[in-house]
């Protein structure tokens, strides 16, 4: 099994990481991707594919660069489009001093003081030389391996062989993805083994499914029980050995200093609202990662196996074929799949297959606070 970790690592990794296809984020001026929901090339004018911030993020930009992957992903991993996280760069963490970046919203550039648009934690994190805030300080890609692997080795929460049966049935090439047609009758989950559900991070992650209006454009309004419901969620994960591992790595990394400042962050990382186009606050990172949004018609985020598997036995989810499907016999496996979700087409959804929600918070979470800013 050892060998299949750091190709579980790469995958998981990359579906966090490696940037949104339905924004053209880190993407201006890229060669076309098959894979991707839109363009950014310079040609999609003339094709009518541009992703719909093209002429914001792209149209004006000079001198574009080839975007960095985060791993090196082997080639038949390429084929598993990436998830993202929301991501508001208005920190400096990992950034100071890094080169002047227009599309940021503020900035931690050594002349950002003269300029007045520095974020406002520079001086915290920028006005010395010590700590972690300097991109040269930054988590390498040996040591995100590394911690990947420990965090993989600490999940027993994850399912069993026997505890999921998959029918994956038809398998379309990436180019048949925006066809809209149901290749496959039967539902993807023949069985699932729903005792998992009664463990503790189980049942705390599904209390918060139902939290969320999926339409973007309307506020979030969330209550005392759903406030309530986040800190139970948050506790039972800081109680495995899975988030233990991450816990102690970023302390021994000098990015906390307790576990309390680190559970914060992750509250506001994960929970903390955000506009997604409007004044109004209408989404979050986990709503958008786990539980899925409906923003102009069509489905993003839902990147969650579990919920999958929750709507699709209430009959809100049609499963219609996949273009890719890990190369596992074990969980947690990968699949890049298609469906309608109560009337809206997903074109690629990658997710988990029988991760637990520990691994998956822990291993998003990880990819976002080592790259701040790139997802």
């Amino acid at each position: 099994m050892r060998a299949c970790v750091p190709l579980i690592v790469a995958a998981l990794c990359s579906l966090a990481w490696a940037g949104n296809l339905e924004s053209c984020a880190s993407r201006c001026n890229e060669k076309f991707n098959r894979d991707a929901a839109c363009q950014c090339d310079r040609r999609c004018h003339r094709h009518g594919d541009c992703c719909e911030d093209y002429e914001h993020l792209c149209s004006v930009e000079e001198d574009p660069k080839e975007p960095e992957p985060f791993l090196e992903l082997e080639e038949e991993m390429l084929e598993a489009p990436p998830g993202h996280l929301y991501s508001a760069p208005s920190s400096c963490q990992a950034r100071c001093h890094e080169a002047f970046d227009r599309h940021q919203p503020c900035h931690c550039d050594a002349r950002c003081p003269e300029f007045g648009n520095c974020c406002q934690d520079f001086e915290g994190l920028c006005g010395h030389h010590e700590g972690f805030s300097y991109s040269s300080d930054a988590i390498t890609k040996e040591e995100l391996q590394s911690i990947s692997e420990k965090i993989y080795r600490a999940d027993v929460n994850k399912a069993q062989k026997q505890d999921i049966i998959l029918n994956s049935q038809n398998r379309i090439s990436p180019s048949e993805a925006r066809d809209q047609v149901d290749r496959c009758p039967e539902p993807l989950f023949t069985y699932v083994n729903e005792k998992l559900f009664s463990k503790p991070t189980y049942a705390a992650f599904i209390n918060l499914l139902n939290n969320y209006e999926r339409a973007t454009g309307r506020g979030e309004h969330l209550g005392a029980q759903q406030l309530a419901e986040q800190d139970a969620f948050l506790g039972a994960v800081m109680g495995t050995a899975v988030l233990k591992e991450l816990d102690g790595f970023l302390r021994q990394q000098n990015r906390y200093s307790s576990e309390q400042e680190f559970v914060n962050d992750l509250k506001n990382m994960w929970f903390g609202l955000y506009s997604r186009g409007n004044e109004e606050k209408d989404s979050s990172g986990f709503e958008h990662v786990f539980s899925g949004e409906i923003k102009k018609g069509k489905v993003t985020g839902f990147h969650n196996w579990i919920r999958f598997y929750m709507q699709e036995k209430e009959g809100l989810v049609d499963y219609y074929s996949h273009i890719y499907d890990g190369p596992w016999d074990s969980y947690p496996d990968v699949l890049a799949m298609q469906f309608n979700w109560d009337g809206y087409y997903k074109e690629v959804g990658s997710a988990f297959i029988g991760s637990s929600p520990e691994f998956e918070f822990a291993l998003y979470s990880l990819c976002f606070i080592a790259r701040p800013g790139k997802l």
